[in-house]
């Protein structure tokens, strides 16, 4: 029987030489005349530990990690003995990071072969969508809404509601869209279901499908992710040949077929409006609503537009059951959610838990604080757009509702890690200069707001009339965050105005020995 070794083909792996180390495994095993097969699979989210190898043994899936080619013989032939090595971590599903999550969106993510509909079958895949196509279009719309799903891209609106809204809808067609188009900083979490287990993006949107009536989908990847295209466009194919796309849907009468489009990278493709513009061919600028895209969507036509994640879940919850999934989570924050872990932090990577632990907990013991090992200063949650945390909010539950009480926002789940060293002025600055560069234009809070905002920062840098220019940033964000079409110009003021309110000290300068001695 061949030793079966799992090497993830990940992004985040193949850039720190996963590749390498699968062909340099391949060339190990021949020199030794034994013969193995190599699965390449996603990636478990141990990111500090990629790339991270695995064998198949009778107590389990044994993990190495960080593989360098350098380590590939002395692995293998602990592989083969189930001898000690320096990297050896034990099984996989014991390490502690894994044990500790409750992965339900990612349950398959790092474990199957992300290109074998087999595989993704033999691991529970497509379940919800046979339970769907049991029940009505009501009955999944009640399993979907009772299960307290929100939008996972980040404006946490219910799934249930927006999924209604266009099954209500009369219309010749309806379309499908899945925002794939991830720019947050710190976020990678799309990136990774798409490469590790692309068939569960499809199982979702084939569920909405059928739900709202709606017999084509598109999937919008950014072209900074050509793994994830490559991946998706490979599953669908797969799905297509199994039957799981196409006419009559799992041997039903169901219809419903999609395909990969590829956005340019711009920022402001993120929101749903600019996305469609994108997809029908013009140039990514933001819709004045309404009309909603539930009721006059892609092509004119209702649409459902949901993020990867918020596809990702649907599986699960046809399959289990609403209840299963309702029951994680706190207050109106139900299920779990797969926060990113990045910046300047000792263990990144994606954690998937429900909702309801504190941020203090996911950087200092999930994390494990700062890389630099420098007291941690500023959090960023929820991307370019989101505020910046100091240690004293450290005690807020990871929950829409908490995080907005605190005039933060959860975002994409996106967690950004600064040590004492971080300068907020320039951080501040960054903040309207990415929306300035971002900005599609159409508004002018958000088009010449963010200029502005960056020539008034880089005055204060300066020390020029200090209290004067505060007082024009806070007016500058007001009027964005009340006057912007769209949440690019509607947020940038959260890092702004939580750098001034929480880090006031890296905005005034400090006295001179003149004035403190009067």
């Amino acid at each position: 029987m061949n030793m079966r070794i799992f090497i993830p083909r990940d992004a985040a792996a193949v850039a720190v030489g996963a590749d390498e180390i699968a062909l340099a495994f391949e060339q190990v095993a021949a020199i030794n005349g034994l013969p193995v097969e190599i699965v390449r699979t996603g990636s478990r989210g141990l990111c500090w530990l990629e790339p991270m190898v695995e064998v198949a043994t009778p107590t389990g899936r044994v993990a190495y990690g960080p593989v360098s080619v350098e380590d590939v013989a002395s692995i293998f032939e602990s592989m083969t003995s189930n001898g000690p090595h320096a990297l050896r971590l034990g099984v996989a599903d014991e390490i502690s990071w894994l044990k500790r999550q409750t992965r339900l969106t990612f349950a398959r993510c790092g474990v199957i072969d992300p290109r074998s509909l087999d595989d993704y079958r033999a691991h529970g895949g497509y379940k919800g969508l046979a339970r769907a196509l049991s029940l009505d279009s009501d009955a999944i719309l009640n399993e979907v809404t009772a299960s307290g799903l929100r939008g996972r891209g980040g404006a946490g609106f219910p799934t249930g509601i927006k999924w209604k809204t266009v099954a209500q809808a009369k219309a010749d067609r309806k379309f499908i869209v899945c925002n794939a188009d991830e720019g947050d900083s710190g976020t990678f979490a799309d990136r990774m279901i798409m490469e590790g287990d692309p068939f569960l993006v499809i199982e979702g949107m084939t569920i909405a499908g059928i739900t709202v009536g709606a017999t084509k989908g598109y999937i919008y990847i950014r072209s900074e992710y050509p793994h994830a295209v490559e991946a998706m466009n490979a599953a669908i194919v797969a799905a297509r040949r199994g039957g799981y796309l196409g006419d009559k849907i799992g041997g039903s009468t169901a219809c419903f077929d999609m395909e990969v489009r590829v956005g340019a990278g711009a920022y402001v493709c993120g929101e749903e409006t600019s996305l469609l513009e994108s997809l029908e061919g013009r140039r990514g600028i933001v819709r004045a609503k309404p009309p909603l895209p539930a009721h006059h969507g892609l092509f004119g036509k209702p649409t459902v537009i949901n993020n990867v994640l918020s596809f990702a879940a649907i599986p699960f919850i046809l399959a289990e059951g609403a209840k299963a999934y309702a029951d994680f989570g706190m207050g109106r924050s139900r299920g779990t959610m797969p926060i990113q872990l990045a910046g300047n932090i000792r263990q990144g990577g994606l954690f998937e838990t429900a909702f309801g632990v504190t941020l203090g907990e996911l950087v200092d013991d999930i994390g494990g604080g700062t890389f630099t090992g420098r007291p941690v200063r500023a959090v960023q949650v929820g991307g370019p757009l989101g505020a910046y945390f100091p240690r004293a909010l450290f005690d807020t539950p990871f929950d829409y509702e908490a995080f907005a009480a605190r005039d933060g926002l959860i975002g994409h789940g996106g967690i950004v890690v600064f040590d004492d060293s971080v300068d907020m002025r320039k951080q501040a600055r960054f903040a309207m200069e990415f929306c300035a560069i971002e900005s599609c234009g159409k508004c002018t809070p958000c088009r010449i707001g963010s200029t502005r905002g960056v020539e008034t920062i880089e005055k204060i840098m300066r020390g020029e009339r200090v209290a004067e220019n505060l007082a024009l940033v806070e007016d500058l964000c007001n009027t964005m965050k009340f006057g912007s079409l769209c949440a690019l110009g509607g947020f940038t003021p959260y890092p702004v105005l939580s750098a001034l309110k929480h880090f006031r000290e890296d905005f005034v300068p400090a006295p001179t020995t003149l004035q403190a001695a009067e």
